[in-house]
């Protein structure tokens, strides 16, 4: 009998994939599937992330073959054909995907075929197989960034200053521009251009040149594995994890010490700590006091509740009572990484760690810590916090009742935004 999980946190892979294409400037996905997959995968991903929709094209605006009972019976090619035709025609863009779905590929549509017969009509127009049974939204971010890197990346001249920063999945993280911003204003202080692939209307070209980074950043405890063994075995691109969003003064400094290790300018890094950590610390110490003492939980993606607790425990003093990451993590050493992260603490108790992704489940663990006076999580929880009574801050995925451009919590900035916002909430 399948596992059922109550009210998942994201969608399928092909939900994934259309959530990174749609943060790419000038990239247009052309859906070979079912009717209903393109508002459906935008509304799962977009539509829960701060109330903003993608910029160029997607939901229903996406083109479609919007596959129907014939296409199973005969095949869907033909479809195909004549729907990228037409958003060639109508859409202009710097690249198309094709994406299947999940009709599409139960019925074995041979789409890499049909993308080659029009490349070599000299359309940048590129497959990804990505029915949405693969699995949930981040493998469909995985699947993205293998695509781009086949495709895509080309070999280009190495550049000293040049990093990639990954990790922070667009949408799915409703405060990934904010937080992209903020660690790209920290890098560019010591020196570096950096790529993010999805900020200031980067795109295709950006990706392409990739390849000529000193280094790739991820912001991430387990995602990209594959993808940055690709690029250090393709392009010599060596890769710097960095397990968990660094949020406030110790974690961000913890944080520019290691990239300015590997990049060697040791001495710039030192600079940009004195700068950074004066700025955040005459601000803060202007409000001690403003919040009294809080025992917290916090339910969200990986990155999220790795971030949050560190700060909170190791900056602010509070304790950490529970850790609910909601991310389907399956590799032992990802367990162990994450583990490491929220029990190693400078200054508090390591929180119970859950990994849970069924809400029902979430919900019965937050009612066994009846001592929690501040809840960090989604929408979701927002009942549970209303009904015990519990101060409670929205800042994880998902978010249907905020508004979100680029705030962020990430760096040295964005832990003030944190400490304002949960301030608001008292």
């Amino acid at each position: 009998m399948s596992l059922i999980t109550e009210s998942p946190r994201g969608n399928c892979a092909l939900g994934g994939v259309n959530a990174v294409l749609s943060a790419i400037n000038h990239v247009v996905p052309i859906y070979h599937a079912g009717p209903g997959c393109c508002m459906q995968t935008t509304a799962g991903e977009a539509g829960q992330a701060g109330g903003r929709s993608p910029f160029y094209v997607s939901g229903v605006s996406t083109p479609c073959t919007n596959m129907l009972e014939k296409d199973v019976v005969f095949g869907g090619e033909d479809h195909l054909r004549e729907t990228i035709e037409g958003a060639i025609e109508i859409l202009e863009a710097d690249a198309f995907f094709v994406l299947s779905g999940c009709t599409s590929g139960i019925i074995g549509d041979d789409i890499k075929s049909v993308t080659e017969e029009f490349r070599k009509k000299g359309i940048p127009i590129y497959p990804i197989e990505t029915p949405g049974f693969l699995g949930e939204s981040y493998r469909g971010y995985e699947i993205a960034f293998s695509s781009l890197l086949e495709h895509i990346v080309k070999p280009a001249k190495r550049q000293d200053n040049l990093v990639n920063l990954f990790g922070i999945m667009p949408y799915h993280d409703p405060f990934w521009e904010g937080n992209f911003e903020e660690l790209t204003r920290i890098l560019e202080k010591l020196g570096l251009k950096v790529n993010t692939f999805f900020t200031r209307h980067q795109g295709i070209e950006d990706i392409r040149n990739s390849s000529a980074a000193a280094l790739n950043i991820i912001i991430s405890p387990w995602l990209l594995k594959s993808a940055s063994k690709e690029y250090q075995e393709q392009f010599g691109v060596p890769y710097l994890r960095w397990p968990g969003l660094p949020i406030g003064a110790s974690d961000t400094s913890s944080f520019i010490r290691a990239v300015a290790k590997e990049l060697g300018i040791e001495k710039r890094g030192e600079e940009v700590i004195i700068e950074e950590e004066d700025y955040v610390y005459s601000y803060l110490e202007t409000a001690i006091g403003a919040m009294s003492w809080k025992q917290f939980a916090v339910v969200g993606d990986a990155n999220t509740v790795v971030g949050i607790t560190r700060y909170l425990a190791n900056d602010y003093s509070f304790t950490p009572i529970v850790a609910i990451i909601t991310d389907p993590i399956f590799r032992p050493e990802d367990f162990n990484r994450i583990n490491e992260q929220l029990s190693q603490l400078d200054y508090a108790r390591p929180p119970k760690i859950v990994f849970e992704t069924d809400q029902w489940k979430i919900k019965k663990e937050l009612e066994e810590h009846e001592e929690i006076t501040l809840l960090i999580g989604s929408t979701k929880e927002r009942e549970f916090a209303l009904e015990n009574d519990i101060q409670c801050s929205i800042i994880s995925y998902p978010i249907t009742d905020r508004l979100i451009f680029n705030r962020t919590y990430a760096g040295y900035k964005g832990s003030l935004t944190l400490i304002e916002d949960l301030y608001d909430n008292l």
